[in-house]
């Protein structure tokens, strides 16, 4: 026979638990993310392959290191073997490889590429406000063009040297006068499109010029959709500026991994998109063209962000061909796997609100259930996305530990929070887990789910204030931060508040809105991943200035 317990204030009748209703919404979790990853993982289609053997690139950037390898560490010394194999690797794509510097091993890259055969090289010299290494260099790179003149086609005397202010333009137009004389190749420099118009006087001291079009990087960035159509717009406009020669795309393309700007997206689709229609357009105009670059080159990441290191055609670790001729090309390949694993998920939160309901024999509400059921689809659907991201995004142990912390808040949070919305419970302050235990009933889920909160709450204010004084290169926590803040918001709402308003979350609930609040500003509208992370932002100030110190009683 039924009968009535008063738990948390409410009526629960103490009944044989129902399955009719949970099994109803876990279905619909189901379908749910179902239809999620079915759209997230649509792959497109192209008129051209990105990258085709049977229609070789041009010619594509190409620096060797892998790993922790890194041109930043002076005592790097890239083997021969190393890059043998990459050369050997690259020459079934292009026939053409330009490097930036003769440090680190990389004079040995001429010699190599005629080993292998096939492959002309771009010299580059790297230039800085050393002025006895850029002699050092200048020196390297005339004996390398006398030894190899078959190979290195020309050389590129700088990269980026004005735009990074380390040499005045003088000085640069008397280190390219003073090379032409000693070689027999064409002698460029190489530097983003607007410094070549800031500087035209370095137009008469070269034999062609090298433009940089990076339509992400831009000041004002550009959508992939439209990055060809900038390319061309950028190289016509040089043309009229400087008749009479050349104009060598030195650096184009578009990173495959990273955060957005303004409505800049990096992704394998858009990478995928530009890549070809950049080509498509080179080959149809008839110009030449070099994209950047051949391998992912994680020590980028370090200088430029999780962007930075994600530009290449190949994959870093495995050397893969990231758009292999005649496959699908999807923002997430595994997308089954990332599916699987979010379905598991919401099984599991269900079944959490299902085992702790055997222990306490009452009826929930259907809200309690509806929160269950958003709680898991939302932590399902995104569990996968939040995957990827912890996967590309995470750069040394610091990063690995931030992401993979939130990542496992956004997987504890709908499994403790179901617990807490089926049994009628509220959630916790950070007083009930870290203040005085004099006055208060204390359980092992307000530990776990009061833990949970706060480890949320303090990466989601770091996240928030970098946002604020440092942005350029942080990567926007979306889709862990919504799998951890939306069900700590359902069960903000599962009882009426009370007591005095706790200092922390008022505090902790002022600097997620007022960052929000300048993040929309400084972001733009365009970048929706800026506008969900504020979003969530917001939905988290909004819980913790709802808590209330007197809430959470056991």
């Amino acid at each position: 026979m039924a009968r009535e317990q008063v738990i948390d204030g409410a009526s629960r009748r103490t009944e044989p638990i129902s399955l009719r209703t949970p099994l109803a919404l876990l279905l619909v979790s189901l379908g749910a993310i179902a239809a999620v990853w079915w759209w997230l993982a649509t792959p497109i289609t192209l008129a051209r392959a990105p990258i085709d053997p049977a229609d070789k690139v041009q010619c594509v950037s190409y620096a060797p290191f892998r790993g922790e390898q890194s041109p930043l560490d002076a005592w790097t010394h890239i083997e021969a073997d190393q890059i043998e194999q990459d050369l050997r690797q690259l020459k079934e794509i292009t026939d053409c490889v330009r490097t930036y510097s003769m440090e680190n091993g990389l004079d040995q890259v001429p010699a190599i590429a005629a080993k292998v055969g096939g492959l002309k090289v771009l010299q580059g010299i790297w230039l800085s406000s050393n002025r006895t290494k850029n002699f050092e260099q200048v020196a390297l790179a005339v004996r390398l063009t006398k030894e190899f003149p078959d190979i290195i086609t020309a050389l590129v005397v700088g990269n980026e040297v004005l735009l990074r202010g380390e040499m005045t333009t003088a000085d640069l137009v008397s280190i390219i006068r003073s090379v032409k004389p000693q070689v027999r190749v064409p002698i460029t420099y190489a530097d983003v499109w607007e410094y070549w118009l800031k500087n035209r006087e370095v137009y008469d001291a070269v034999d062609f010029v090298t433009i940089h079009i990076l339509p992400y990087w831009e000041d004002f960035p550009v959508k992939a959709k439209f990055a060809s159509a900038h390319v061309e717009t950028i190289r016509e406009r040089m043309a009229v500026a400087f008749p009479g020669k050349e104009i060598l795309i030195g650096e184009t393309g578009w990173p495959s991994e990273g955060r957005m700007r303004d409505g800049a997206l990096p992704s394998r689709t858009n990478q995928a998109r530009v890549v070809s229609e950049i080509l498509s357009l080179a080959k149809a105009q008839k110009f030449r063209v070099n994209l950047i670059e051949s391998y992912d080159q994680p020590w980028k990441r370090k200088l430029e962000g999780t962007v930075g290191g994600y530009w290449g055609l190949f994959d870093s670790v495995r050397r893969s061909l990231k758009y292999p001729p005649g496959e699908p090309i999807s923002n997430f390949p595994y997308w089954k796997w990332y599916m699987g694993a979010g379905m598991g998920l919401s099984v599991l939160v269900f079944a959490v609100a299902l085992m702790t309901l055997r222990r306490r024999p009452w009826t929930p509400r259907f809200s309690a259930w509806l929160g269950v059921a958003i709680s898991a689809t939302t932590a399902g659907s995104l569990l996968g996305v939040g995957a990827d991201k912890v996967f590309y995004e995470s750069y040394g142990i610091g990063g690995w530990l931030l992401w993979g912390t939130l990542l496992a808040a956004g997987i504890l949070s709908p499994i403790f929070c179901a617990q807490a919305l089926v049994i009628g419970r509220s959630l916790p302050t950070f007083l009930d887990l870290l203040g005085p235990s004099e006055g208060r009933k204390w359980s092992k889920l307000t530990a776990v789910l009061g833990l949970t909160l706060a480890v949320a709450a303090v990466i989601a204010a770091q996240t928030a204030l970098g946002f604020v004084f440092d942005p350029r290169y942080k990567d926007f926590p979306y889709a862990s931060l919504t799998m951890a803040v939306v069900p700590f918001a359902i069960l903000m709402l599962n009882r009426p508040q009370i007591g005095v308003r706790p200092i922390a979350e008022s505090v902790f609930a002022g600097v997620l809105a007022l960052s929000a609040a300048y993040v929309l500003f400084n972001e733009g509208r365009d970048n929706w991943q800026s506008l969900w992370t504020c979003a969530m932002y917001l939905l988290f100030a909004l819980t913790l200035w709802r808590a209330r110190a007197e809430q959470s009683q056991e």
